[in-house]
């Protein structure tokens, strides 16, 4: 198989391609301007003569044409990750989620390629409380401008997969933690702690409670879906079916980094900053249905994501 990997050098994206270097018989393409990827990331893969790069911007529709050529399937990570930064480019969202999404997809059109899978999220469903989310679940009211380009990016997907016969595989993630991680808030309350070790500002009251997937976890899920899911369109939930707060994620960290009497100051407020959604809860019955399960709980990919993180950092 010959792969198209968007965001290849950013988190989820170079573990996939690590993963996809396994099989002996894929070729991968990374497409990546390296606004939030690094070049660190994917320096092994690149001894590999399989792998070929191309650092380019996916709004720039004539290169994205010429350099998805004769591919097979396309990886579809490519997204902003400053999700606070839309408060101030409020079209930053716009440009990097939905006309990116656009772009890919009427790529893959002109030149006659039908596999996409696309990396979307929790944030399409909007501040629903405790409510458990499954994949028909609506009303869709996103809250950030983040959310909504993914749901954006979704409708895209979905309307070029019935008018041209694409097979898309949507996935929508919680919050993913591991190796390569660049951004979040194991890598956040790290850089804080490094800089200050006895004081940590915490956003918000710390009671934010959400699902926290180890990207290991998320590779395997992808692939197994692909693998055993054909529908038209196919949209999963990834997530573990455990939950972790704020604060308990702080204590984590400075567990691991040995740190003694260290004071967590809050901001204060039910969530993080505007557009956060406090408490997400996921349904993945259908999922399970399928046969994946996440092999580590909300706790344990915390904790092992940070060790990996105090290695990188």
């Amino acid at each position: 198989m010959k792969y198209f990997v968007t965001g290849g050098s950013g988190f989820i994206g170079s573990n996939m391609v690590y993963k996809l270097l396994q099989d002996k018989n894929n070729y991968i393409t990374i497409y990546d301007n390296f606004s939030s990827g690094q070049r660190s990331h994917i320096e092994d893969c690149l001894k590999d003569k399989r792998v070929k790069l191309i650092e380019g911007d996916l709004l720039n529709l004539p290169l994205l044409d010429r350099s998805i050529k004769e591919h097979d399937f396309v990886f579809h990570f490519a997204a902003n990750a400053d999700i606070a930064k839309s408060m101030i480019e409020t079209d930053l969202d716009l440009k990097l989620g939905i006309i990116t999404t656009y772009n890919v997809v009427e790529a893959m059109r002109i030149n006659g390629i039908k596999m996409i899978a696309y990396s979307s999220g929790s944030g399409i469903y909007g501040d629903v409380g405790k409510t458990k989310t499954s994949e028909n679940y609506g009303p869709l009211v996103p809250i950030s401008m983040y959310g909504a380009s993914k749901l954006g990016a979704e409708g895209i997907i979905s309307a070029f997969s019935h008018l041209f016969d694409m097979k898309p595989w949507i996935f929508r993630f919680a919050n993913v933690v591991g190796k390569r991680q660049t951004h979040g808030i194991g890598f956040d309350f790290i850089r804080k702690l490094k800089q200050e070790p006895t004081r940590l500002e915490i956003l918000g009251d710390g009671t934010q409670s959400k699902s926290y997937i180890h990207v290991s976890d998320v590779i395997d899920a992808m692939l197994s879906v692909i693998k055993n899911s054909k529908n038209k369109v196919n949209i999963f939930n990834v997530a573990t079916d455990s939950y972790i707060t704020v604060t308990e994620i702080a204590k984590i960290i400075v567990e691991e980094m040995e740190l003694n009497e260290v004071k967590f100051v809050y901001t204060g407020g039910d969530r993080g900053w505007k557009g956060d959604v406090p408490i997400v809860r996921f349904d993945l019955t259908k999922i399970h249905t399928l046969g994946w399960k996440a092999k580590y709980n909300s706790r344990e990919a915390i904790t092992l994501s940070i060790k990996e993180l105090l290695k990188e950092l």
